[in-house]
């Protein structure tokens, strides 16, 4: 079982005029199996959620929990919330000139083991979730995201979710600069990674077509660093017909 339980969790960020609050009251859990989509306008806050998650040190938490099985995220440090089992897609992920995708992917299993792993088996490994992510094995040779396309980046980081095999998958924008062929190349590494026993997924997205390869359990509306509406796949289909503009208009 793994299950993320977020409840009336608050986030500011210090600005040149003072703290200014992001999130204001998210409750949301995510449950063993579950794929929850988060969508919403720029700004409402999808993706200082993410972030917060993971504990990026410009995101204060002013008020709230989060808790995997029970387990109190936020007194966690960084590496200590990767191994408990989540992990983060950026949206923008960095370069890392100098560090091969290999030696990145054997230190990053090491941190979360606790051992590195047999290195025979291991390139096994590598190859094999590289091919199938429709990268070529010498790609492992190259530096972390250092001249990648947008495309490489996204199933690199699909890689990563392969080979780390966490609990909770945290997808911040996976969808963006892909088109069509890596859109599905990357949709079915995170179908491949839901489908087993025990892992929960979170996939903050702008528009609907990831979720016609990913289908959502349940699909949720950020406006203005709050939950303005809930419900099933439908409500994606909703939005991408009628827009945000009736949330936004209500002010919520």
């Amino acid at each position: 079982m793994s299950t993320l339980v977020i409840t009336d969790l608050h986030v500011s960020v210090d600005t040149e005029d003072g703290p200014k609050e992001i999130l204001k009251g998210v409750t949301l859990t995510i449950g063993d199996g579950e794929t929850h989509a988060i969508m919403g306008p720029n700004g409402s806050g999808k993706s200082t959620l993410a972030y917060s998650i993971a504990g990026h040190p410009r995101y204060n938490v002013t008020g709230g929990t989060v808790a995997l099985d029970g387990e109190d995220v936020l007194a966690m440090s960084v590496d200590e919330r990767a191994r408990a089992g989540l992990f983060l897609a950026m949206q923008y992920p960095v370069e890392v000139p100098g560090v091969s995708v290999a030696n990145f992917l054997r230190t990053a299993k090491t941190a979360m083991d606790g051992e590195a792993p047999k290195l025979r088996t291991w390139v096994k490994d590598v190859n094999a979730a590289l091919e199938n992510l429709n990268l070529d094995a010498t790609f492992s040779q190259r530096s972390v995201n250092e001249g990648f396309s947008g495309g490489e980046k996204k199933r690199h980081e699909i890689a990563q979710l392969e080979l780390l095999d966490p609990r909770i998958a945290v997808l911040d924008e996976t969808d963006s600069g892909l088109d069509i062929d890596a859109l599905k190349i990357v949709s079915e590494g995170v179908n491949r990674f839901r489908a087993k026993e025990g892992k929960g997924v979170l996939l903050i997205t702008h528009y609907t077509r990831i979720l016609r390869y990913i289908k959502p359990d349940h699909v949720h509306v950020f406006v203005n660093g709050r939950i303005a509406e809930q419900g099933g796949a439908e409500l994606a289909e909703q939005l991408e017909a009628e827009g945000y503009d009736k949330y936004l208009k209500a002010g919520v």
